[in-house]
């Protein structure tokens, strides 16, 4: 149910303080255990990510299903309808053509004798990108994190998801390809997040 605020209530203040702080306190216990699983993860490789998919997402997981295959991506083309395609067709091309404009270049200047000015850009070699996949499917977070790092120039794009009990979700599998993913896994939660940054 929706709760409303008038700014004449006797505790609206703190009423309002509750409500734009409510995000900003992190439960306890949380913070220890992702530094446990990144820890884990960093330490035992595979076998912990292997572990805690099973664990948090009810999924086995091995080397040879991690990573999604050339099957699987045909097949989510296949299982997302023709109007959600061309709607992520779209949005993709706006959001390549707006940050198109955006992109910064590198240059140089010797405008004065022994004296040399300029800006270097250069882009990152990797990048992880973490997409939500299990309850609910954002194949837009796809978009808006693939696509910039694709027009900066980042050389390989590592994109990871949680599958649901039915595998890796085909909309964001899909959008993951469309963006020119290179490496996408089926993985979610902190242990996603870890092997994206200690590798597989």
């Amino acid at each position: 149910m929706i709760r409303f605020l008038r700014f004449s209530d006797a505790g609206f203040a703190e009423n309002f303080r509750e409500i734009s702080e409510r995000g900003e306190s992190t439960p306890p216990g949380v913070l220890e255990t992702v530094e446990e699983i990144l820890n884990d993860v960093r330490k035992r490789g595979d076998a912990a990510l292997f572990e805690y998919t099973e664990r948090f997402d009810r999924l086995t997981l091995d080397a040879a299903t991690l990573e999604v295959s050339a099957d699987e991506i045909a097949q989510a083309l296949a299982a997302v309808d023709s109007k959600t395609l061309a709607t992520l067709q779209l949005a993709a091309d706006r959001i390549a053509a707006f940050h198109a404009k955006q992109k910064e270049e590198t240059w140089l200047s010797d405008d004065e004798p022994d004296i040399r000015l300029g800006q270097m850009v250069t882009p990152l070699d990797r990048v992880g990108i973490y997409v939500p996949g299990g309850k609910a499917a954002y194949p837009s977070s796809v978009l808006m994190n693939a696509i910039p790092a694709k027009v900066a120039g980042v050389e390989h794009v590592v994109a990871c998801s949680a599958p649901n009990a039915n595998g890796p979700n085909p909309a964001i599998i899909y959008a993951m390809n469309m963006c020119g993913a290179d490496t996408i896994l089926s993985l979610g939660g902190v242990q996603g997040i870890a092997a994206m940054a200690f590798g597989l």
